[in-house]
């Protein structure tokens, strides 16, 4: 069994509230105490947060989630006081610091925001001071929204090289069939690839409180995995198997990570930016795609959106997605360059920063 040293905890909304909505306190008190017994044990923590909305609507006394995105919001922004002030209290009663962050998907697609959230995030660690982090939902509309705090435990993982990831839900595991239509249904215990078939047995999002389900845990364990990190899906029934999952005992779901699949650069790109325009190409382009080539002008055959130099955009071949990169040209140029050999790009533009509009290395395949 792999020792761990560096843990993301993320815990859902089902778990941490009762079924009316309402914060179940008592189960809190149990998971901050799990936690303080990892932090005593010199583990380095960071805590993913969701019921920030939850607190919201049993604040407010609403039985239904907004379907208004203004709504939405305001309810995200009384309850993250509540929360906030819970844990507060409740980790000082064990001795230890928290700190907020709030984010949203502008901080991990943009660099400069993405390295400074890391830097911040490496500085609590390094002063033994738990980072609580949820998703800025009193803010965040659809353009960047990460949408589940599931996806934003793995990106989180790869910010701060954590080892492994515990996402603690209302279910023991990943199962063959649904365990509540089936009874008979059987716990896979451990799995070192997720692939289509083991997404078929997700089944549909989660309960009206929370807005993942196991898809989205299984698409956070797929991102794990890329990014050379273990997760563990495990039940917050019993707290108490937060700690036995960082210390090694087998409970729940355990997905193995053999070795990174990308390097920091290719996972920034393929799962925290977000697009600004899209590059069709000629199936010379996508063959060359495929075998690790840089992208020239004269294999686009199309151009779709509005962007700048340096920003990101999804190449495609037919209907096919096949890589995100990083362009070196915006869309007006590439315009006028596709088609063309590099030699002509200087005397069509009037200057030349690259030979190539995605080199290589700022390129990540999507498959």
């Amino acid at each position: 069994m792999k020792k761990y040293k560096r843990v993301v905890i993320k815990v859902g909304s089902s778990t941490l509230t009762h079924s009316d909505g309402n914060l179940n306190i008592q189960k809190i008190k149990q998971i901050v105490k799990e936690i303080s017994l990892l932090l005593d044990d010199d583990y380095e923590c960071v805590f993913v947060t969701s019921g920030a909305v939850t607190a919201g609507m049993g604040a407010l006394e609403i039985n239904h989630k907004p379907t208004e995105i203004d709504e939405h919001q305001a309810l995200a922004a009384i309850g993250q006081v509540a929360l906030i002030q819970l844990y507060s209290s409740l980790f000082f009663a064990f001795d230890h610091t928290i700190a907020q962050l709030l984010l949203t998907r502008d901080d991990f697609s943009n660099r400069t925001r993405y390295l400074n959230a890391r830097n911040t995030c490496q500085l609590l660690l390094d002063k033994k001071i738990l980072p609580i982090i949820n998703e800025n939902d009193s803010v965040s509309i659809a353009e960047i929204k990460l949408g589940d705090n599931d996806s934003l435990s793995a990106l989180v993982a790869a910010l701060i090289d954590a080892d492994l990831i515990v996402i603690v839900s209302d279910i023991e595991g990943l199962y063959d069939e649904n365990p509540k239509i089936n009874p008979n249904a059987k716990l896979i215990k451990t799995v070192h690839v997720v692939d289509d078939e083991l997404k078929s047995k997700a089944g549909l999002p989660g309960s009206k409180f929370g807005t993942g389900g196991m898809i989205t845990k299984l698409q956070a364990a797929e991102m794990a995995l890329s990014n050379g990190t273990d997760l563990i899906i495990t039940s917050g029934e019993d707290p108490h198997n937060i700690t036995r999952a960082v210390h090694g005992e087998a409970v729940g779901t355990h997905f193995f990570a053999e070795k990174p699949a990308l390097n920091a650069k290719k996972y920034w790109l393929r799962y925290a930016t977000t697009l600004s325009g899209y590059i069709h190409l000629d199936k010379g382009a996508y063959k060359a795609i495929l075998k690790g080539k840089s992208l020239l002008p004269a294999g686009i055959i199309r151009v779709d959106g509005r962007f700048d130099r340096g920003s990101v955009v999804q190449l495609i071949y037919d209907t096919e997605k096949i890589a995100i990169g990083i362009v070196n040209y915006s869309n007006t140029d590439i315009k006028k360059i596709m088609g063309e050999h590099t030699n002509k790009i200087k005397k069509i533009l009037g200057y030349q920063y690259s030979n190539v509009v995605i080199h290589s290395d700022n390129m990540a395949k999507t498959d």
